[in-house]
């Protein structure tokens, strides 16, 4: 992460902020759903519990693992940053919708993949920004962690289509089991 840190560490550190505050968030959206998912009757929504409890655990993760690269880099873990702001304020919809209460577990999983989708685009960034730096450590770190999101967003993006096959075609299909 030197190499990467090296030309402007402030603005790495603020986009690694950036990141760490969208996976705190992603860890409560996550929780959130969990607990309704677990809720639920629907043979479906029970059978995508252990896949959705592991990207949990991974959301987890890439905070814990982005809080040590912050406080390595010299960074504060609380701090705000200009970039961390703006994604807070950028989450507000998502979270009203997860978090304040929709009962409605599609509602649920349509949020979730707008937020799976910026998640994906941030770790991306981070990763072309570590090859152009030439730091290949960084590199494959990040890579890893946009692996585990790609993951995500591909269960989320199925159980989406599951819904609305359902709801548009009447149709019934197997719950979505991820890449």
């Amino acid at each position: 992460m030197k190499k990467l840190a090296k030309t402007h560490p402030d603005k790495l550190l603020d986009l690694l902020c950036e990141r760490l505050t969208f996976e705190r968030s992603g860890v409560q959206l996550y929780d959130a759903i969990l607990a309704k998912m677990t809720k639920s009757k629907a043979p479906k929504i029970k059978d995508m519990l252990p896949q959705m409890k592991e990207h949990r655990d991974q959301e987890k993760e890439h905070e814990e693992w982005l809080e040590e690269q912050i406080r390595a880099l010299g960074g504060d873990t609380e701090q705000l940053t200009e970039m961390a702001k703006l994604t807070k304020a950028e989450s507000v919809g998502i979270e009203n919708v997860i978090l304040d209460g929709d009962p409605k577990i599609p509602h649920l999983f349509h949020a979730l993949l707008a937020a799976e989708l910026v998640d994906n685009t941030g770790w991306e960034l981070l990763c072309d920004l570590a090859e152009e730096a030439g730091d290949e450590d960084a590199q494959s770190e990040f890579e890893q962690r946009l692996e585990h999101e790609e993951e995500h967003l591909e269960l989320v993006k199925q159980a989406v289509e599951m819904f609305a096959i359902r709801d548009v075609l009447g149709e019934d299909v197997p719950a979505p089991t991820g890449p």
